[in-house]
């Protein structure tokens, strides 16, 4: 950290109460997105996105660092996931074959037919919970600022 204690500005009132409500927000709606893919589906939204992300990818497949960045989850908690995942027979692990260090994960059927079960419970959800809420201009723009606050390292 650069600068000392008393070099921090402060939040104001209105900016402590719109990152309250941020924070709040976020908890709140991946809580309900989680809780309605749980109880739906049997899922949870780390094991969905996973799926997800594999459903999309060509082959189906992705190497698990590449996973591990599109998710921004550290690798040890996407291993816990994908571990969970494979125990239900929804993606595998292999080898890669160009690089013997690294490992892919692979969508199996069964998780192509989990994901296609899946997906319009998580999409019900981001409607109910998030977009709905918002006009679609609010919407777009939120996702605007995001880019622009946390932009893509790819870009």
């Amino acid at each position: 950290m650069e600068g000392n204690k008393n070099d921090i500005q402060w939040l104001d009132a209105e900016e402590q109460k719109s990152w309250r409500a941020l924070l709040q927000g976020i908890s709140k709606f991946l809580a309900a997105a989680n809780a309605d893919l749980q109880q739906q589906e049997d899922l949870s939204l780390s094991e969905y996105e996973v799926l997800a992300y594999l459903s999309e990818a060509p082959g189906r497949q992705l190497r698990m660092s590449q996973l591990a960045q599109n998710l921004v989850h550290s690798r040890s908690r996407l291993t816990h996931t994908v571990h969970r995942l494979e125990k239900q027979e929804y993606v595998q692990r292999l080898q890669c074959a160009d690089d013997k260090r690294g490992r892919n994960c692979i969508l199996t059927e069964k998780g192509w037919q989990k994901i296609q079960s899946a997906a319009p419970v998580h999409v019900g959800s981001v409607r109910k919970y998030l977009i709905d809420s918002l006009t679609r201009k609010e919407f777009l723009e939120l996702g605007r600022i995001f880019a622009q606050i946390m932009p893509d390292e790819k870009e």
